[in-house]
């Protein structure tokens, strides 16, 4: 099997449900962290991992996320003849050079595991990476791009984490490892969402993944779970019985997106580096004086 990563799946048929009505019909990936939404992010940290073939996997109302990464042929001619460059400039670099988009579209809301098992006609027997946007991870270098380099030196699965609080367990899968605080272990167990009473650690799996095509196997063969869903959790758990998987602490800050706090605070961090908006918001923020 191969050891470099050039593909990467990116879920993004999920409702948004926390978010609404701003969801009702924008995708939750579209969500701007200042200027940039929250799946472009996702897709320059891939890029800048060496990944060259974006798999998303799509639901209804989904269609910006396309429209997004196209070309906007009337945008860009007004944007050049008024002379906006580094506008200009923005618009065409959206979909990193040499990356390409495929798309495909999950017909029923069957959980990540099987948002995942709709990429395998793309990805085939490669690996791969899976990135979650709703966690935005703030790393240099990024996150995926360590990953990736991790995975060419050691040619298994791997899986981001980080330590979650024990009260918020009922919200992660939850990892056991060879030593728990290693930045890099073996794992040994893995539960979705245990009760903090129940949870085995407080490792919490966090929105980046780099797997083997045996996943889609385990995949396919996976009983449906709480809701109906098929969840990944439940695959990786089988893939430990065949291959060894990897715990990886993330490096770099993670906020979850995914909730509105989470996304504040990724807001108003980022804005505060942002070279248009930094200076005068800082300002803005001390006279606020909260």
């Amino acid at each position: 099997m191969q050891r470099k990563l050039r593909k990467a799946v990116f879920p993004v048929a999920g409702l948004g449900s926390r978010f609404l009505p701003a969801t009702k019909a924008s995708p939750k990936e579209m969500l701007p962290i200042v200027d940039k939404p929250l799946i472009q992010y996702a897709v320059e940290e891939a890029a800048a991992a060496g990944i060259t073939d974006l798999v998303f996997i799509t639901g209804r109302n989904k269609r910006a996320i396309e429209d997004h990464f196209d070309k906007a042929y009337e945008l860009e001619t007004e944007l050049e003849l008024k002379g906006k460059d580094m506008l200009l400039d923005s618009v065409r670099t959206v979909l990193p050079e040499g990356c390409r988009c495929i798309y495909i579209r999950q017909t029923e809301p069957l959980g990540l595991g099987h948002a995942v098992l709709c990429a395998q006609p793309v990805v085939g027997e490669e690996p791969f990476a899976v990135l979650l946007a709703d966690d935005l991870i703030d790393a240099d270098p990024p996150a995926t791009a360590q990953m990736a380099a991790r995975f060419e030196s050691e040619g298994c699965s791997l899986l981001g984490v980080e330590e979650v609080p024990r009260e918020q367990t009922g919200s992660y899968g939850i990892v056991s490892t060879d030593s728990p605080r290693g930045e890099i272990s073996r794992i040994r167990g893995i539960i979705e969402k245990p009760a903090p009473e129940e949870s085995p650690s407080t490792l919490a799996v966090v929105g980046r993944y780099v797997l083997t095509p045996r996943i889609f196997t385990l995949l396919s063969e996976a009983k449906p779970g709480r809701g109906g869903e098929i969840q990944l959790t439940d695959a990786i758990s089988a893939l430990l019985q065949y291959e060894q998987v990897l715990a990886m602490r993330m490096p770099g800050r993670r906020y979850d997106c995914g909730s509105k706090l989470g996304y504040l605070k990724a807001s108003v961090e980022y804005g505060l580096r942002h070279p248009e908006t930094g200076i005068e918001f800082e300002a803005y923020l001390r006279r606020l004086g909260r």
